[in-house]
C-alpha cells in the first residue's frame, strides 16, 4: 500500500493557550512556594500550600508580559543579572498593581504587613530572591520552552 506522503505544517501555540500555560505554571508555584514557606513555621508535613483564583490571571499575564521583556532584552545581549533585576523590578510593579486593584474591591489576597521590608501590605523586599528564583525559571523553562512548542496544523 503506497500512500502519497502529504507535508505537515506546525504552528507555535498561540497566545491564549501560552496564557493557560503561564496561569497554571504561576499558580503551582504558588501553592508549592507557601506550602513549603508554612512548613517552615509549622513542620506541618501536609504541605497545604494556597492560592487564589485571582492568581491565575495576575501570573498569566505576567510570564505573557515577561515573555516580551525577555525577548527585547536578550535581543539587546542583556547579560544575566541585568536581566533578572529587570524581571524581578517588573515582578514587583506588576505584583503591587495589582494588590492595589484587588484591594479596592476588598478581594486581595495576600498582606505583607508582617513582613519589616513591606510597602503598604501589598509588596515585600523579602522576597526578592524568590521572585528572581522565580524569574529565572520563567526565562530559562517556561517562556523558552512554550516559545519552541509546535503543534500540527490540520
Amino acid at each position: 500500500c503506497n500512500k502519497a506522503m502529504t507535508p505537515f505544517s506546525f504552528r507555535p501555540l498561540s497566545a491564549l493557550f501560552r496564557l493557560y500555560v503561564y496561569a497554571l505554571h504561576g499558580c503551582l508555584c504558588e501553592v508549592a512556594f507557601t506550602a513549603v514557606y508554612d512548613w517552615c513555621s509549622t513542620r506541618d508535613r501536609r504541605l497545604t500550600g494556597h492560592s487564589s483564583l485571582w492568581a491565575l490571571p495576575m501570573y498569566a499575564t505576567a510570564i505573557f508580559f515577561l515573555e516580551g521583556l525577555r525577548a527585547r532584552l536578550l535581543a539587546q545581549q542583556r547579560s544575566l543579572p541585568v536581566r533578572l533585576t529587570t524581571y524581578t523590578l517588573f515582578i514587583y510593579i506588576w505584583e503591587f498593581s495589582w494588590g492595589v486593584g484587588l484591594r479596592l474591591l476588598g478581594a486581595c489576597p495576600w498582606d505583607y504587613s508582617a513582613h519589616r521590608y513591606n510597602l503598604k501590605g501589598l509588596v515585600t523586599l523579602e522576597y526578592a530572591l524568590p521572585w528572581a528564583v522565580a524569574a529565572f525559571i520563567a526565562e530559562q523553562h517556561v517562556i523558552k520552552n512554550s516559545l519552541r512548542i509546535r503543534l500540527k496544523s490540520d
